[in-house]
């Protein structure tokens, strides 16, 4: 509908002002056709010679509205499942559909790419990520919907907790001094002098391979959410496009509404799947630093069972 008052203003509507508006972050939430509420701006904060604005946007509503949402469901799927334990019989319905999900994150990614010692103490933290990406892709479809794992800033926030969870828990989990040994790995068969110096020539690449995990997995979520959202929104424009083109209107109009209809399908499946490698992904990497040998040693394995 915004499409459409935009594309009947005078002209030719501009598609990259349209897709960026509907994408990016902005200071109102859009409430069509009931207008759209303007958020509080607050005064600029001034850090170290550095100025911060803390102002809620768009993004941090939805961002806290999907924290709501999974909180809400679990909640009330813990409920269900707690109800029918008591009642000696097994969940229904959206208690047992919930319960099947979780259970498959925890067995099948948290606890078999981090093992059955250190799976479960993780299992909270994988399962928090697998179900807030999946409810902040799944609100960016709906109807001036907008989501949050769109913006490079949430998914390199999601990145960095778990860049910080893979190094200060096998720093914990092996030590100082095996820490070390994920940074200065030791070469067999080489002698003293000269495993020493190729263990500190090769530090920097073994450090940028630390730095390169969170990074990757910030840009594969912010990618994919972004893309199928400029997809369908640049599909919508070639209607105004050849909005001028009368006898046209239906054809092409049919036409995209069909070619849209199944790329939402697709981002429904790209929502879940972006979910579970997001999870998966940090499962892994926190797996391969939680053994005790180094990760290197046990790369191999966990990126096949990934894969």
């Amino acid at each position: 509908m915004m499409f459409l008052q935009e594309g009947h203003a005078g002209g030719p509507p501009d598609l990259g002002e349209m897709v960026l508006h509907h994408t990016a972050d902005a200071w109102t939430v859009e409430f069509y056709p009931f207008g759209a509420i303007h958020l509080p701006r607050w005064a600029d904060i001034h850090v170290f010679g550095m100025t911060v604005n803390l102002s809620p946007t768009k993004h941090v509503v939805y961002m806290l509205f999907t924290a709501l949402l999974v909180f809400l469901t679990l909640k009330l799927a813990a409920r269900g499942v707690a109800r029918a334990q008591a009642e000696g019989r097994a969940p229904k319905g959206f208690a047992n559909m919930m319960e099947s999900l979780v259970l498959f994150v925890r067995d099948d990614i948290a606890i078999a790419n981090i093992g059955k010692e250190m799976g479960p103490k993780y299992a909270p933290l994988i399962l928090t990520f697998f179900f807030f990406i999946l409810y902040a892709n799944l609100l960016g479809l709906i109807p001036y919907g907008s989501s949050v794992t769109g913006n490079l800033a949430v998914t390199a926030s999601l990145a960095i907790i778990t860049f910080l969870a893979i190094e200060i828990g096998g720093m914990v989990k092996l030590g100082f001094k095996g820490y070390l040994g994920t940074i200065f790995m030791h070469v067999d068969g080489l002698p003293g002098w000269a495993a020493a110096g190729l263990a500190v020539a090769m530090s920097p690449i073994e450090v940028l391979g630390k730095l390169v995990k969170p990074f990757a997995l910030a840009v594969r979520l912010f990618g994919n959410m972004t893309a199928g959202h400029f997809v369908i929104l640049s599909l919508f424009g070639i209607i105004f496009l050849f909005g001028n083109l009368a006898i046209w209107n239906w054809a092409i109009g049919g036409l995209t509404a069909v070619v849209v209809v199944g790329i939402l399908m697709l981002e429904l499946i790209v929502a879940l799947l972006q979910a579970y490698v997001f999870a998966l992904l940090s499962a892994v990497f926190i797996g391969s630093m939680q053994v005790s040998h180094g990760p290197h040693h046990d790369d191999h394995g966990h990126e096949a069972h990934a894969h």
